[in-house]
């Protein structure tokens, strides 16, 4: 599960991966024509009159048919590390929440609902972290990260990107989400670009108002990879613990879209304990639990809206599968299905005017090279605020020494001081 929202085994990089080739290569559609300059981005300048000298306004368009074109070069991730949260939600550079996957039974016929009133610690969601562990991480690992320090002493990190995968997750579900709006805070620092999202009007009145249905099924994702996972290689699963959602382990991976060098973490739900195994990250599993499917029209509706986000947040970092817990409406797990991610696409091509991998990529780098473009000013108090709601383009504000500032004092100053 990824807590910062919401292929076969990895063996070549994933710009090979092109699951939708009759349609990648068509010219793309234009979004329309006053979205685009002569070059074909699509971003635009709004005109002011005479009497008006606002900030530029500049827009990207989402519209999916905009994106139809080539897959493009993504890299391999490749793990540089690792951090764990522990149960009061500590930071520590090391592995101890790691976690090893159980085969279950056949018919499993979990009580996802078992210990929700008297065994469940619940993160605080009103403390906003935004990228503080994975800045945590960055000073600490300073030594691990000396390949790729710049010579240039104005440019520690060789990144142009630092950031949550959950994060990029939305950006490459957005050409097809059509409720959740976003707020991403971009801050150039030392030349490396920082994503950190806000959390909308809309979001937080739906966490204040979560009905208590809501509140419980969410325990059922925690709860299921309690019946799933154990603590050691050589132990089994204990669900008769305390679930503690403060508790995560972390990978850190780094790889290239296109021309962008990202560096990013997201949560790891476990890994396959064989000791042959592959290394990181296409040893992890991502466990998910969703409802059973009985009828065409539901099954259509997990092929075009859960395994898109399935897909989307398993693809960035390298997990190559998801094993899936099916329950009844009483929380009751029924079936567990595992679903490899590079057969993700061979699933749903029989869907009608369904999501396409090649559009959640394209417009995920073309998001980026629009945040280089406009986040210029390299200065750690200045925010750029990027925008979206649904059916609408993508806009953006800037902010000085605002409530939107997100990397903390102490991470300028070490990270400063590593430059000199």
């Amino acid at each position: 599960m990824d807590r910062h929202r919401s292929r076969s085994p990895v063996t070549s990089s994933h710009h090979h991966y092109s699951p939708n080739k009759r349609g990648d290569n068509r010219r793309a559609k234009h979004c329309d024509a006053a979205h685009f300059t002569p070059t074909n981005h699509h971003w635009h300048q709004s005109s002011a009159t005479p009497e008006q000298t606002p900030p530029r306004s500049q827009t990207l368009c989402t519209r999916r048919e905009a994106y139809e074109r080539a897959f493009p070069l993504y890299k391999q991730p490749v793990e540089v590390g690792c951090f764990s949260l522990d149960s009061q939600r500590r930071f520590f550079n090391d592995s101890r929440q790691m976690r090893y996957y159980v085969e279950p039974d056949r018919s499993p016929n979990f009580d996802l609902s078992d210990g929700y009133r008297g065994r469940y610690v619940k993160r605080d969601e009103n403390v906003k972290e935004k990228l503080d562990h994975i800045l945590r991480w960055i000073v600490a690992n300073r030594s691990k990260l000396k390949s790729k320090l710049s010579p240039d002493a104005s440019c520690p990190l060789d990144f142009d990107f630092v950031t949550w995968r959950g994060h990029l997750t939305k950006l490459l579900t957005t050409p097809y989400e059509t409720r959740e709006g976003w707020l991403l805070a971009v801050t150039r620092f030392n030349d490396t670009l920082y994503i950190s999202e806000v959390e909308t009007e809309a979001a937080r009145r739906e966490r204040e108002n979560r009905p208590e249905r809501n509140q419980e099924m969410m325990y059922w994702g925690y709860k299921f990879e309690q019946y799933m996972c154990a603590d050691k290689t050589y132990s089994e699963p204990d669900p008769s613990g305390v679930v503690n959602t403060n508790e995560a382990f972390c990978t850190v991976v780094q790889t290239r879209l296109t021309d962008h060098k990202l560096l990013f973490s997201g949560e790891v739900d476990c890994r396959d304990k064989d000791p042959d195994a592959p290394p990181p990250p296409a040893c992890y599993v991502e466990l998910k639990t969703s409802a059973e499917i009985c009828t065409p029209k539901q099954r259509s509706n997990f092929h075009r809206f859960k395994l898109l986000k399935w897909w989307a947040q398993s693809f960035l970092p390298g997990v190559p599968r998801v094993v899936a817990g099916f329950r009844d409406h009483d929380g009751i797990v029924v079936s567990v299905e595992t679903f490899q991610i590079s057969k993700i696409s061979q699933l749903i091509k029989n869907e009608y005017n369904c999501w396409k991998p090649t559009v959640c990529m394209n417009f995920c780098c073309d998001f980026l090279s629009f945040v280089k473009r406009e986040a210029t000013e390299d200065n750690p108090s200045v925010v750029y605020l990027f925008s979206w709601e649904p059916h609408k383009d993508v806009t953006y504000s800037v902010h000085r020494d605002s409530q939107y500032s997100f990397l903390p004092d102490w991470y300028i100053k070490e990270m400063t001081c590593s430059g000199e």
